[in-house]
């Protein structure tokens, strides 16, 4: 009895032993990823089995899959089926733990992370993944009015925007301001303003039409405006032109080669014309995180670091910068901020780091292997360029949906979502039509930075 008491309280202290050096690997070099991104995600899932400590920071308890953004934006999609717990994303990494933290600063010289509000954490190798907000091109300002597509709180703002559009247009008597109520200006034409224009012209002409007693949602004016001089500039011109094509069938007007000027609660000023709405969207361009002050080292006109081809800072290799923080030069031009860029630097710099760890050096540089650009432009139809393959319609829209619900991060996810797709093509219907209502007004206002600090 007195051997089997011992035997047990053995055991228990062997346990709690075991248990500490998980939590706290203090012989283990420090991985510290800030951001939980693509590329943050991608680092910390192929370093699961790497004996290191792992440790991922973000703001966002969350992961967010924005290339679906946008179809919460216009009600298609509640936020939970495109976001996911970065915790339960990683819980099964017993090296891993996440930091519900803000990054302000990094120490070089010591090697440490500034937190807000918390002592400095140190590291050994250091994964700088904060992702890019909108550029409003030296007009920040802007920003109060227009909101952009970066956040799960910017594609609420929007939803709320079009949606209490449409409800303040049913009870205002006044025509010039029901117009201006009705009118929808996107501001970037590239795969994001498209595929925003052509999901809101669907919401607008089918979705609502049926649902309002006093107005004709079908008079809705939805603009796409761009300084380029054609829209969908990363894809081929053939698949741009049926783009234009198709998004003048749904009703929305194309104004390329014009450049806003001024952005006001009134309306907004592009090509020397001055139109009256109440919803401005911005997507055009981003700008990066501060990471570039915070390694005091060179960034570009949109403010991404310059690195290396192993994507690290040139005077310290122990620091990595990918995805849409970093300016990654292929071909003499810089990487697209797409996912597929960020997945394969985050797999890339996990690679560098294992072999770091065996005393060696990866041998090759980074390198991008393009699987493809792809856009939707409304119901049942999307564009895709594989290679020398180029795609457009219904044969494109199921290849866009199969490939987006197989990446999204979980089973739940998929399966939820392939059935919301297949009901709201067969109906119409959007299940998300809620407006939500917040203190400041139904403005979110947040610190125009990434969501992956």
């Amino acid at each position: 009895m007195y051997d089997e008491s011992l035997s047990q309280e053995k055991l228990k202290r062997e346990k709690a032993e075991s248990m500490m050096n998980e939590v706290e690997p203090l012989s283990r070099q420090r991985v510290v990823i800030v951001g939980g991104g693509f590329a943050g995600i991608a680092v910390a899932k192929r370093l699961a089995m790497t004996p290191v400590e792992v440790v991922v920071i973000d703001r966002d308890n969350y992961h967010l899959f924005q290339p679906m953004l946008y179809q919460v934006a216009t009600a298609g999609l509640p936020t939970t089926v495109i976001s996911a717990p970065i915790r339960e994303i990683l819980h099964k990494q017993a090296n891993t733990r996440v930091m519900l933290a803000e990054v302000t600063g990094v120490d070089v010289e010591r090697r440490q992370v500034v937190l807000r509000g918390q002592l400095p954490l140190s590291y050994d190798y250091l994964i700088i993944a904060t992702g890019a907000s909108a550029n409003y091109f030296q007009h920040p300002e802007w920003g109060e009015i227009a909101p952009s597509m970066k956040t799960l709180e910017d594609a609420l703002a929007i939803r709320s925007m079009l949606l209490s559009a449409f409800e303040q247009a049913e009870l205002e008597p006044d025509e010039e301001k029901r117009r201006a109520l009705l009118t929808f200006v996107l501001v970037g034409a590239g795969p994001t303003g498209v595929e925003l224009a052509g999901s809101i012209a669907e919401l607008a002409n089918k979705t609502l039409a049926r649902d309002f007693r006093h107005l004709r949602p079908s008079l809705t004016r939805i603009m796409l405006v761009d300084a380029m001089p054609r829209i969908l500039p990363t894809l081929p011109k053939d698949l741009a032109r049926s783009a234009e094509k198709q998004l003048r069938h749904l009703g929305v007007e194309l104004h390329v080669g014009k450049m806003v000027t001024d952005v006001s609660g009134e309306g907004i000023t592009f090509g020397g014309e001055f139109v009256a709405t109440r919803a401005v969207i911005w997507t055009a361009g981003v700008l990066a995180s501060p990471a570039g002050v915070w390694l005091g080292t060179e960034v570009d006109h949109s403010g991404r670091v310059k690195v290396t081809t192993a994507l690290t800072l040139q005077e310290h290799d122990n620091i990595f910068v990918i995805g849409d923080t970093a300016c990654v030069l292929q071909g003499g031009k810089p990487l697209p901020g797409v996912a597929q860029v960020a997945i394969q630097e985050g797999e890339y710099v996990a690679e560098a780091i294992q072999r770091q760890l065996q005393g060696e050096h990866i041998s090759y540089p980074f390198h991008y292997v393009d699987k493809g650009t792809m856009a939707m432009v409304g119901r049942a139809y999307a564009l895709a360029a594989i290679g020398r393959l180029h795609i457009a319609g219904l044969i494109g829209w199921l290849l866009w949906v199969g490939i987006h619900i197989y990446n999204l991060i979980s089973f739940r996810n998929r399966f939820i979502v392939t059935f919301q797709y297949a009901l709201n093509y067969l109906t119409y219907q959007r299940s998300a039509r809620i407006i939500y209502h917040t203190p400041d007004g139904g403005k979110f206002k947040r610190e125009k930075h990434s969501h992956s600090m």
